[in-house]
């Protein structure tokens, strides 16, 4: 069984930061990819943010340049820092592992989601 514990949502005024973090625990042999997807009200769940394994990373068209995503492989760890964040930013995050083979499967795992709101 793998589980995923999010941490670092809450509530922040337009122009300020957040940092997000996501830590897998688990019979976890390797992960292929971690990331951060997004769901407003009344929106589909969305891609924020996503790095594999080896480091490569994909952003969601909006961050334009004010997220970073990082991740710690030995500590099955990702973080997201979040700056320059706008209303519109203001949704459930959830953290996803991607490709996650343990002693039998293989499959990708979901987070409970974090609430970010970001006020005007």
């Amino acid at each position: 069984q793998v589980q995923l514990v999010e941490s670092g949502g809450g509530l922040v005024q337009a122009g300020g930061s957040l940092r997000l973090s996501c830590a897998a625990s688990g019979s976890i042999l390797s992960i292929n990819a971690m990331g951060w997807y997004r769901q407003a009200p009344g929106k589909q769940r969305e891609l924020v943010a996503r790095i594999t394994s080896g480091r490569n990373t994909n952003y969601g068209e909006f961050v334009k340049g004010r997220f970073t995503i990082s991740v710690s492989n030995a500590k099955n760890t990702v973080y997201l820092q979040m700056n320059s964040l706008k209303a519109e930013d203001t949704a459930v995050y959830y953290c996803a592992a991607l490709g996650v083979v343990s002693l039998a499967t293989r499959q990708d795992y979901w987070g409970q989601g974090t609430q970010v709101t970001v006020s005007s």
